[in-house]
């Protein structure tokens, strides 16, 4: 019988609902993490750095992820929930400071740091809670992980192609056993009942992220102009720019943003599972919107080309369709005027490559007001969002 000690470790259903400062410090780290992948991505706008930044994202993300999930399961203010929480920052610390190398000098260093972040948390869970039901649940993670861990670190010291392949299998089960609830020989899979104890703490958290990445926009821009001199031309950039963050803010509170909070408390266990990869792909989306405007204010082009119309572009639609997935999944509605947007911003965008390219930015940015203004217009219909029937 588990003792009270290890009770204690559970998130009781009347715990504050709110964030807790070592979480939100815990989300400063992630801030400069997506802008050196936005910078990273920026160097060179090829398939290839894309693929490499998408794994590397990929892998940060789970990072952030989990632990949100593990703060909302259990009792963040607890100090063994703590004692987790801080080695998620200091691991994240070290991923964000080799994800420059990660795919040359330094892979050792991000497989090693991201395995062992999962790995400890779940050994260190499955000491602490010995006798209680949830000790199955720390370990089906842990199984998963270390199943996961080892494409990590053979990968770490092959060849970047190599490492690229075999990293892209490890996070492929990392996405993949979440999404089967981390099935397990002897343990079966994680209840259902385990996801519909998720509080709105959980919907606040993804929120807060959000936000947080949706800074980097403006960030390195502001960096950049600070660095090489504010001129006319870069002023209405990142006007542009802060622009474009707003309209992105705009459209994410729209019912899947401010009231993911409300939905988590009617069906927690859908919305649970469903917003890591729905917002994996807005987060995406974020860092490659943020990589355009960092190339429109450091390099001058007579015209926009392929690489700048593929991420300015490219940005927002990620951000949309994760954003529609994300409103059908949690309140049964499909935003058709959304989805006639995307078709826009997609179909005209050859049109941009030979021309200026804050042409394609601008453009983008009118897209977007039409995203926003459609929503405001189908919001005076919907007064409070339906809950898709079957699973909860």
């Amino acid at each position: 019988m588990a003792s009270e000690e290890t009770r204690r470790l559970l998130r009781h259903p009347e715990a504050p609902k709110r964030a807790t400062l070592l979480e939100l410090l815990l989300d400063v780290v992630y801030v400069a993490a997506l802008a050196l992948l936005s910078m990273r991505l920026a160097e060179a706008v090829t398939w290839t750095a894309a693929a490499e930044i998408l794994v590397l994202l990929m892998g940060i993300w789970w990072v952030w992820s989990i632990t949100a999930l593990l703060t909302d399961f259990y009792n963040p203010d607890e100090p063994k929930i703590q004692i987790i929480v801080g080695w998620a920052m200091l691991g994240s610390i070290v991923l964000t400071a080799s994800i420059p190398q990660a795919f040359s000098a330094l892979g050792w260093l991000f497989a090693g740091m991201y395995v062992a972040i999962h790995l400890v948390r779940g050994i260190v869970l499955v000491a602490v809670l010995r006798r209680h039901q949830a000790q199955a649940r720390a370990a089906r993670f842990l199984c998963w992980f270390t199943l996961s861990g080892t494409f990590w670190m053979a990968g770490a010291f092959l060849p970047a192609s190599t490492r690229l392949v075999l990293w892209g299998i490890a996070l492929v089960i990392d996405y993949v056993g979440a999404a089967l609830r981390y099935p397990t020989p002897w343990l079966g899979r994680v209840p259902l009942a385990q996801y519909d104890k998720a509080s709105e703490h959980l919907g606040e958290r993804y929120q807060q992220f959000v936000i947080l990445a949706l800074g980097d926009i403006i960030l390195v821009p502001l960096l950049l102009s600070g660095r090489t001199g504010l001129n006319a031309e870069r002023m209405g950039i990142l006007l542009l720019a802060f622009a474009t963050l707003l309209l992105l803010w705009q459209i994410y509170v729209y019912r899947a943003g401010a009231l993911l909070q409300a939905a988590i408390a009617e069906g927690p266990g859908r919305a649970t599972r469903w917003a890591p990869y729905t917002h994996l792909l807005m987060v995406a989306g974020v860092v490659s919107t943020a990589t355009g405007f960092e190339l429109l204010v450091s390099e001058t082009r007579n015209a926009a080309g392929l690489d700048l119309v593929a991420v300015v572009v490219g940005g927002p639609t990620l951000f949309l369709i994760g954003r529609t997935v994300f409103e059908y999944e949690l309140f049964g509605t499909f935003a058709w005027s959304r989805l006639g947007w995307l078709v826009v911003l997609v179909g005209t965008a050859p049109a941009f490559l030979s021309l200026v390219p804050v042409a394609v930015a601008g453009f983008t940015g009118a897209v977007l007001l039409g995203v926003a203004m459609s929503d405001a217009v189908r919001s005076s219909g919907l007064r409070r969002p339906r809950r898709r029937s079957g699973e909860s």
